[in-house]
């Protein structure tokens, strides 16, 4: 490739301007589905009612109170949890060089839902409400986050440990990852048996998953936290695009391995514990996305991370609103469709392979 004068070949134009448009097409998509989804529901809003809701504040009073306290900090929330999911996951395949790598697999979120559930029953950080939706409300934002991002360091840094070996395959990783995940669930399990009525129930509400308890308190957290963590993804992607080559090269390049793939699984960690603190445990959207993603738009992290991105928003968004309308008036927990969704594209990885 030859760029003397500034002239960059039509080649390589084509091949941006290609992964350019399929990042619009994407981000359009998730537009419609979030008008789609704040329009579907128990009592429909036709889609000229949003428009005269959001722009001019018209409209009946029911469907205000329907669109800004229920239907669209849940859709929002949605989105910013699923890009929060899908960039950690795609950040921790390319620190660890791990196509399996994701909060989930590798045990982050039972980490994050160990620590909640503790600042759950002995910080008092919980406690049920009796709401529209029948959620638990986090009654103090940072005291949840914090236990629930300490138990994710604990996590992460083994992980990391795991990684520096250098005999350490995929096999060996995802592994560890389970015995974590078995570790964590096993201390949630034993704080629920110790619990008493009110927070035991508190805490199997909030390990379910539910996009409904998130309200715009809550997404200004979730969003905030993701947009930073996304925006230090990407001012790493060169970084990350060297180490995916191998750590040896990367090094050679002048990159400093150990140091990002610390920071970086840091960051993860934080995006993690912030989304499951407030929504509980939402699986397999960290790994499925970013597959998804590299399936479209290839291997370079200049386009991964913001495709990983619209494509969770994307999944967790339509996953939410079947949740809501395909049982209705039942409203089912998000989680359990990402479940049903995630366990067979996880069992066809396994089945291919590791190889990416």
């Amino acid at each position: 490739m030859h760029l003397e004068d500034g002239h960059v070949p039509e080649s390589y134009r084509r091949y941006t301007g290609r992964k350019n448009w399929l990042l619009f097409w994407g981000l359009l998509l998730l537009l419609l589905l979030l008008l789609l989804s704040i329009s579907l529901g128990s009592v429909k809003i036709p889609i000229a009612e949003i428009f005269k809701a959001l722009l001019t504040g018209g409209g009946s009073e029911q469907i205000r109170t329907i669109l800004f306290s229920i239907r669209l900090p849940q859709a929002l929330a949605a989105i910013a949890a699923g890009a929060g999911l899908s960039v950690a996951g795609a950040a921790m395949q390319s620190i660890l060089r791990n196509p399996l790598g994701s909060p989930f697999t590798l045990g982050i979120s039972n980490a994050a839902a160990f620590g909640a559930a503790f600042s759950v029953m002995f910080l008092n950080s919980g406690a049920m409400q009796s709401t529209l939706t029948g959620s638990i409300s986090v009654t103090n934002l940072y005291t949840t986050t914090i236990s629930a991002f300490i138990a994710c360091i604990l996590a992460a840094a083994v992980i990391l440990i795991i990684s520096r070996l250098r005999r350490a395959s995929p096999e060996v990783m995802i592994l560890s990852g389970v015995a974590l995940a078995s570790l964590f669930t096993a201390g949630t399990m034993f704080l629920q048996y110790l619990a008493d009525d009110v927070q035991l129930a508190a805490m199997v509400f909030w390990t379910f998953g539910d996009l409904a308890r998130a309200s715009w308190r809550e997404l200004g957290v979730i969003s905030a936290v993701t947009a930073a963590s996304s925006i230090y993804f990407l001012m790493n992607r060169w970084n990350y695009n060297a180490i995916d080559a191998g750590d040896e090269t990367a090094q050679g390049l002048g990159v400093s391995v150990a140091r990002k793939r610390m920071a970086g699984m840091l960051v993860a960690a934080l995006v993690t514990a912030t989304v499951i603190s407030f929504v509980g445990v939402i699986g397999f959207v960290g790994l499925v996305a970013p597959h998804i993603a590299r399936r479209l738009l290839g291997d370079d992290n200049r386009f991964l991370i913001p495709g990983s991105m619209i494509t969770g928003g994307i999944l967790l968004l339509g996953a939410d609103t079947v949740a809501r309308t395909v049982l209705a008036p039942q409203v089912l927990p998000v989680a359990i469709l990402t479940a049903f969704v995630g366990a067979p594209v996880f069992i066809i990885l396994l089945v291919r392979g590791y190889r990416r």
